[in-house]
């Protein structure tokens, strides 16, 4: 039961560091910070962790890289969309 509470305090620490960035790049569109390469490979391995997650029902995991996922998806599609 520890671990799974450790795991999901570390979850909703990932998914809310996110937050700001995505509001901010929604409200402004302004990505000139934000590098492309980075992003990209941040959100393919997110995708890859939600997998794992899934493949092994590890619930932090994928509710972590679940929401993160999202998360750094739109700041992706910003990036793409507004270069």
């Amino acid at each position: 039961m520890i671990v799974t509470s450790i795991g999901l305090a570390a979850a909703f620490l990932t998914i809310f560091s996110f937050i700001p960035q995505a509001l901010h790049t929604i409200r402004t569109k302004n990505t000139s910070g934000i590098s492309l390469y980075m992003y990209s490979i941040f959100t393919l391995g997110t995708l890859l962790w939600l997998v794992y997650g899934l493949f092994t029902a590890n619930i932090p995991i994928i509710v972590a890289n679940g929401v993160t996922l999202l998360f750094s998806a739109i700041i992706l599609f910003y990036k793409i969309k507004y270069k």
